[in-house]
């Protein structure tokens, strides 16, 4: 055989090889049930001072991932729970301003998630608890006639790097995630 030969056949197993490779797993984008949620880029928090009315109020998670709240400025809320957040704020009152604060912070609204691709309407959507990647793809006006509707990919943050993965239509969506609804060919 010649070597022309040989080298486009381990050309194409390779090619072939390569079309093969799987990335990660939907297990890797799994959190657990109980795991607490992490504050980031785009959520709105309510903080409640007690006994502080003109310190209560709603704020937003800034690009930066900080609060701007009266009195103390700035406080880092980008990868922390809303209970390591009350702490920080107590903190950071105590230090000067209030003798015994005692703050309560939860939730107000979730960042959005994204999704692009195969759908009518890409873009940017409010998040809702209990969303599922079908779910999300419905709020998107649909597939397109072109959409996969077998899966989609989902990229999220965790621990600070992006992690994504082809998941059913039936997997949770979570706040800041991204999907990707792909072309089918047939």
């Amino acid at each position: 055989m010649s070597r022309a030969f040989l080298l486009a056949v381990f050309l194409a197993i390779g090619a072939i090889t390569g079309c093969a490779m799987v990335g990660p797993s939907a297990e890797a984008l799994r959190t657990p049930i109980d795991a607490p949620y992490r504050l980031a880029s785009g959520d709105r928090v309510r903080m409640i001072v007690f006994g502080q009315e003109s310190l209560s109020n709603s704020f937003n998670v800034d690009a930066a991932g900080n609060v701007a709240l009266p009195l103390i400025g700035n406080v880092r809320a980008q990868g922390l729970t809303t209970a390591e957040l009350e702490r920080s704020v107590e903190g950071r009152l105590r230090d000067g301003y209030l003798r015994d604060p005692r703050v309560a912070i939860e939730v107000e609204a979730y960042r959005p998630f994204f999704i692009m691709g195969e759908v009518t309407t890409s873009g940017q959507y409010p998040f809702i608890s209990g969303m599922t990647a079908e779910k999300a793809v419905a709020v998107a006006g649909g597939f397109t006639p072109r959409g996969d509707e077998t899966h989609v990919r989902i990229t999220r943050v965790i621990d600070g790097r992006q992690v994504s993965a082809n998941v059913p239509l039936n997997f949770p969506v979570r706040p800041g995630d991204t999907i990707n609804v792909e072309e089918r060919f047939f």
